[in-house]
């Protein structure tokens, strides 16, 4: 044998050749999983079921194993559709004088510049400017209400003229004057101030489509200010929001709003510094029971 198979075989034996083999270790065999595994469903507690009756929120909505029911799931993306169409829809050219009002717009100059540039939403551009000084709209009214597409021209289109006209009547009949039907396009909240500034308006009133949220993309909220000015921030204003027939119905809402105008203009302030312990139509406690409604069919309570 020559030299190079001698050190092979040495380095074999070394490394265990030469030893017997380790006894076999009996291993339990793993049975198959099953083909379809379906986990028990949890169901809502008693608390969140009476709950759910005073909210639109989904609350205690279960689950199947870690995930979602397909019925949750399914509502979901509905209702989530539901705001992306609401944010996505805009005021067409036109609306505002077929409806009756007076058209004014803020310095956005598309429906892409509006979402990217509020700033630009809070100015009224100067053909409204010129517009609001001619002699057809009236100056040194009590309350300018102003009509307002926001982040949902949906609910501008849908139940805004129902809210701004039941919004001056209330305000009439609480004695107080009212100036034109306004109605701005590509607007923000803020934009209520140089527009009241413009027309001497003790309080100034948008009446606006507030930012969908899940399954309504059709709410509206107003903001109120006293003394509209450039400069004012949000701790001047009043709002109320969901302003729709699932919420608070425009109806309910305009005599609310007359009466926290009347507030304002009898305390002369608005906003946190406002006196809201006298204010009629401002309630507490919970509110009724509300429906949320099912956005699609499932033909069945499916896991």
């Amino acid at each position: 044998m020559s030299r190079t198979r001698e050190l092979i075989a040495a380095l074999r034996r070394d490394l265990g050749e030469a030893d017997p083999a380790p006894p076999a270790i009996h291993v339990e065999r793993v049975p198959d999983p099953p083909v379809r595994v379906f986990p028990s469903r949890r169901e809502r507690s008693r608390l969140a079921g009476e709950a759910s009756a005073h909210t639109t929120a989904l609350v205690g909505i279960g689950r199947v194993g870690t995930r979602y029911a397909t019925s949750v799931v399914l509502q979901f993306q509905a209702e989530l559709a539901v705001a992306h169409a609401a944010v996505g829809q805009v005021l067409p050219d036109g609306w505002a004088e077929e409806q009756g009002l007076i058209g004014l717009s803020s310095q956005v100059r598309d429906h892409r510049e509006f979402l990217l540039r509020p700033d630009l939403g809070r100015r009224l551009d100067e053909a409204s400017v010129a517009r609001l000084a001619e002699d057809d709209v009236p100056k040194g009214v009590d309350v300018q209400p102003i009509l307002a597409d926001g982040l949902s021209a949906v609910a501008c289109m849908g139940s805004g003229v129902e809210l701004l006209e039941a919004f001056s009547e209330a305000c009439r009949a609480r004695g107080l004057t009212v100036g034109a039907p306004l109605c701005a396009r590509f607007a923000r909240v803020w934009l209520q101030d140089p527009i009241g500034a413009a027309v001497g308006a003790k309080v100034a009133a948008i009446l606006l489509g507030e930012r969908p949220g899940l399954g309504t993309g059709d709410g509206l909220s107003a903001y109120l200010v006293f003394d509209p000015k450039p400069g004012n921030t949000d701790g001047d204003r009043n709002m109320m929001s969901n302003i729709h027939h699932r919420g608070t119905p425009p109806a309910e809402a305009a005599p609310r709003l007359a009466d926290l105008a009347a507030a304002m203009i009898a305390q002369g302030r608005s906003g946190v510094d406002l006196d809201l312990s006298g204010v009629a139509g401002v309630e507490s406690g919970l509110r009724p029971p509300q429906v949320r409604l099912p956005l699609v069919e499932t033909g069945g309570d499916l896991s």
